[in-house]
């Protein structure tokens, strides 16, 4: 970070310039592996809200006055920053979110491949020329940029995420507020140092620091014309029913799911095996496309508990720092409470119970940290950690049942249920889709019946066959339906939500003709 010293406070960014704000209180961003300080940042107030919204909207009309190729180039700046610096960005976003080193490099070539994609699509066509019923009209469909964005990002995805969200709005001509998530602050201040240093115009981008309420005053303000958020499905579900309250305003909000992977009874059982472990415990089961449920069918569902059961229990968790490490730590000790509960509950409701390694052992904790432990509400020891926030993966099965809480609610952590069905795919498919969520999933099998089956009626967003059920790549559509999200607020589908389609018909003739057989005939009395 080039703003400061790392002993210094680290300010918003608004107007093109550092600002200290008016709040007068700090956070600390936090290595969930180490609980080590990382470094101290402004709290961003309404007023901070205000002053960075009020710079959107000073900029907007000259940002939008520019031609698309001219905003580009900002972003290519950004594009070579992020590829030159790749090594050195990855080992932040695993030092400030705990994913394991290989993430947090793929997040840093998600974040440019965005930007590429963003800013080389610049130069391709934009809107349609389409063909009128009246021979001496041209009729066109034109984009234009609906104005000022507010952007709300987590911290699991902490560089891709927000280019996600913000390189395509800018090249479409809006202007940008962001509040990064207030786990990943250090993430979202490189940003914007990055920003700074490509030279966009003061206003165009703008960067508050800090939690809830300050979002909250981002996506409650009337200037902003469109919301793009990524994070939970309660937090997401107030703000689009706020937002679509308000005339005009549009919200776009992709949440969490509890996704599944069914397993059919002529899968490839070395694929069936890497993809349920990849769905599962990638990002400590911290992603939102994360499998918590694997749908087995019963003639292979022995022999695929059995191997799946030996891989979970081998699992690498340690050092996310560290080349073999596969499974780093959770976010913090609140996210390690949850998890604890997910899982206490799932005991609760019946599970039988394959694999427990939420509470480390010690030989597991990387090496050079003091075991602590964390504290559930009820008071007993609800997770191992050492000053950091470690949890292991924990599978169980038990006997499918629609009303069970532990296959209906998404507990985003190393958290997964095997399910063994009977029957065809009709029946894979009702369990796979009994839930309010619709996020991913996946099927391994290698029947093409099946596979387009799952294609063609499996209730998600986003759809695998014979592969996890993450790893999404950014020139497709990233988003789910039912309870995870009424909008794509990434990748090429961003662009419906930060733009207005104008259809534009161009009479060419000296007469006026109508289309429908209308009447342009003028009558009078006369």
């Amino acid at each position: 970070m080039a703003q400061q010293s790392a002993d210094d406070v680290y300010n918003h960014y608004i107007a093109g310039g550092w600002s200290d704000g008016d709040g007068g209180e700090t956070f600390e961003s936090e290595n969930p592996a180490t609980g080590e300080a990382l470094a101290t940042f402004e709290r961003g107030t309404e007023s901070d809200v205000d002053a960075a919204l009020e710079a959107a909207d000073e900029a907007a009309e000259e940002w939008r006055a520019l031609s698309y190729i001219d905003r580009a180039e900002y972003l290519w700046d950004i594009y070579h920053e992020l590829r030159e610096r790749t090594d050195e960005l990855g080992e932040i976003v695993t030092k400030e979110c705990g994913k394991e080193i290989s993430e947090g490099r793929a997040d840093v070539i998600e974040a440019y491949h965005m930007v590429e994609w963003a800013a080389a699509n610049a130069r391709h066509p934009h809107g349609d020329v389409v063909p009128s019923e009246i021979a001496s009209k041209d009729a066109y469909m034109r984009r234009k940029p609906r104005g000022i964005v507010g952007c709300i990002t987590p911290w699991n995805f902490p560089v891709a995420i927000p280019f996600w969200h913000m390189a395509i709005a800018l090249v479409e001509g809006n202007t940008i507020v962001w509040k990064p998530a207030e786990q990943t602050p250090w993430c979202g201040q490189i940003i914007a140092e990055m920003f700074e240093d490509a030279g966009i115009p003061d206003g165009v981008f703008n960067m508050v620091q800090g939690f809830g309420d300050a979002g909250a005053a981002i996506t409650d303000d009337e200037r902003v014309d469109t919301v793009l958020f990524t994070g939970s499905a309660e937090v997401g579900h107030e703000i689009a029913g706020k937002v679509g309250a308000e005339p005009g305003k549009l919200a776009a909000c992709e949440m969490g799911g509890k996704n599944g992977i069914i397993i059919a009874e002529d899968a490839d059982m070395d694929i069936a095996i890497h993809s349920a472990i990849m769905s599962s415990f990638k990002t400590t089961g911290q992603r939102c496309v994360s499998s918590e449920r694997l749908i087995v069918h019963e003639e292979i569902y022995d022999e695929f508990k059995d191997r799946f059961v030996e891989v979970a229990k081998s699992i690498s968790v340690g050092d996310p720092l560290a080349e073999e490490t596969f499974m780093g730590p959770a976010i913090e000790s609140q996210h390690v409470e949850k998890i604890a509960k997910h899982n206490e509950l799932a005991r609760q409701e019946g599970a039988e119970v394959l694999v427990d390694r939420f509470e480390l052992e010690d030989e597991e904790i990387p090496d050079g940290h003091e075991e602590g432990a964390a504290t559930a509400a009820d008071g007993e020891r609800s997770g191992s950690f050492a000053n950091g926030h470690w949890v292991g993966p924990f599978v169980y099965e038990l006997e499918y049942d629609s009303d069970l809480r532990c296959l209906q609610e998404e507990c985003f952590g190393p958290h997964v249920a095997l399910i063994e069905y009977s029957g065809d795919i009709d029946r894979a498919l009702e369990i796979h889709n009994d839930t309010n969520y619709g996020l991913a999933g996946a099927i391994v099998s290698e029947d093409y019946r099946k596979i387009h089956r799952f294609r063609d009626d499996g209730e998600v967003g986003l759809a695998y066959a014979n592969l996890p059920c993450i790893g999404a790549e950014v020139h497709l559509p990233f988003g789910g339906v039912k309870k995870s999200g009424n909008g794509y607020p990434s990748a090429r589908e961003a662009i419906e939500a930060v733009t207005e389609r104008t259809a534009f018909t161009l009479n060419n003739s000296k007469e006026i003709e109508m289309a429908q057989g209308l009447s342009a005939d003028i009558l009078t009395d006369d």
